[in-house]
């Protein structure tokens, strides 16, 4: 079973046993999810991103033992990393230009979509092939029929109609999940 194959629990589990690996896997697979809470969430500056990226991956390693559940991992990093955006603006962050202010939105809407974002990248995992890739290459890469088709070696058509059917396995596999629970842990 690959890096990617393993659940969050599993990572977690071997980080908490000191495997320097494991410990790389979890903050590739998290690397996207804080950076974006920081940039879209609170829009803070890369800089400032990549400051409370450097805080939160050093507070998990180093409080990781307080997490009461290994699957909730994800909730807590986001807890984390909502917590230092906030430190972030108490300790001076980002200033806000005039005019600037009516244009962002409530970090509650990005984080809603962000979590939105992540259900639908759960459940793409759990289609398999062809489906994941196909969806993947249409939606996240803006991939054109033909453009997918040609990669694919199938006509555009054959691709148009396989979107269509992976998106209804795509809506069954995240009406037959459970909500998975965000609440935070420690």
């Amino acid at each position: 079973m690959g890096a990617r194959e393993l659940s969050d629990a599993s990572i977690v589990a071997r980080c908490r046993t000191g495997d320097v690996g494991a410990w790389n896997e979890l903050v590739e697979r998290f690397a996207r999810y804080v950076y974006a809470i920081c940039v879209r969430g609170y829009r803070l500056a890369p800089e400032d991103a990549e400051d409370v990226f450097q805080d939160v991956f050093a507070k998990t390693y180093s409080e990781l033992h307080r997490l009461r559940d290994d699957d909730a991992i994800r909730p807590w990093i986001g807890q984390l990393t909502r917590r230092a955006c906030i430190d972030r603006f108490r300790r001076g962050g980002p200033p806000v230009a005039d005019g600037e202010v009516d244009d962002v939105s409530d970090p509650v809407d990005a984080l809603a979509d962000l979590e939105r974002a992540l259900d639908v990248h759960d459940a793409l995992r759990t289609l398999g092939e062809p489906c994941g890739d196909i969806l993947d290459r249409f939606f996240a890469r803006d991939e054109s029929y033909r453009t997918i088709g040609e990669a694919l070696e199938l006509p555009a058509g054959t691709i148009a109609s396989r979107i269509s059917r992976c998106l209804e396995k795509l809506r069954a596999a995240m009406e037959d999940s459970p909500v998975p629970d965000r609440r935070v842990n420690g």
